[in-house]
């Protein structure tokens, strides 16, 4: 929410985020949306909590599939362990990113560590995807982790950017990206100013606290996408998290998406689709024994 109905100058949209749910963990979907479907290349973000799981509960999303995009997990708080049909088993904590790139298709799941799961405790994060160049839509599936001592930091007075992909602030994170991508997170201060660089297309996402820019506050739940090519301020409150993400948008036109697949034509969805239900997707080695199944629409 905003304290305010007019949009300051610089700022092309303004988003609130959605409530449901996923994996037994209330999330909030940004991206897509009736106000904006993509930002850059990012075509989805999804908000994970922040919430308390007590001891036993656990958050699981079971076996699913993906293609045409790229996954981007960021924490804040908590630990999802990664599992794919490339083999890779990687648990993610915060400070830490894990990249998967599905390219022709790739399953996963994402679950609670065994010790988390026993102890319970805080979840928050932000889960994106990226849709990919139509050269790398089918690709082999790759992944990548970096873990927090890989990824850099830099000081805004009292305020902190740790670029987790792309390049801002004089520093460039070492993860690789299939496009011309940005994704920084900003912690703030009490009343830290921090000035954002003119990109091709951003936005901000105030994932924790409140933002103000051009006068209007801003509430956590809130996406502020900036016009093309402007540089703006932002003032974060004491504790406030910002998350500043965008790049070039993707080449070949529109992204068409259908539940967890990404293409630029619908035929491929159609085949994404008819190959799932079959369960002609690769498994995951360890966890096979379940998966989500494709949702049909209701009549």
């Amino acid at each position: 929410m905003t304290d305010f109905v007019e949009k300051p100058d610089g700022v092309e949209a303004i988003v609130t985020a959605r409530a449901m749910s996923l994996g037994g963990l209330a999330i909030a979907r940004v991206i897509p949306s009736l106000e904006r479907r993509t930002v850059g290349p990012f075509v989805f973000l999804d908000h994970l909590g922040p919430a308390g799981l007590a001891p036993g509960a656990g958050f699981d999303v079971p076996p699913h599939p993906h293609i045409g995009l790229a996954t981007v997990t960021w924490l804040f708080d908590g630990e999802v362990v990664h599992r794919d049909s490339l083999g890779v088993t990687q648990a993610i904590r915060p400070g830490e990113v894990n990249l998967m790139i599905a390219g022709r298709g790739v399953t996963h799941s994402e679950r609670s560590s065994d010790h988390f799961r026993q102890h319970g405790g805080a979840m928050h994060g932000l889960q994106f995807w990226m849709g990919l160049p139509t050269a790398l839509e089918d690709c082999p599936p790759t992944f990548e982790h970096r873990g927090s001592g890989e990824l850099p930091e830099v000081h805004l007075g009292a305020a902190t950017a740790r670029v987790v992909l792309g390049e801002a602030f004089g520093a460039r994170s070492p993860a690789t990206t299939p496009s011309e991508t940005l994704l920084v997170e900003l912690r703030f201060g009490d009343d830290d100013e921090v000035r954002i660089p003119a990109q091709k297309e951003a936005a901000l996402y105030v994932a924790a606290g409140s933002a103000t820019l051009g006068g209007t506050r801003y509430q956590a739940g809130t996406m502020i996408v900036l016009a093309p090519g402007t540089t703006v301020t932002i003032t974060g409150a004491d504790q406030s998290l910002v998350a500043l993400f965008g790049g070039a948008p993707l080449d070949g036109g529109r992204r068409f998406m259908d539940w967890n697949f990404v293409a630029s034509s619908k035929e491929r969805l159609q085949q994404a689709r008819e190959d799932w239900k079959a369960q002609r997707f690769p498994k995951i080695p360890g966890d096979d024994r379940e998966f989500v199944p494709y949702p049909e629409p209701r009549r």
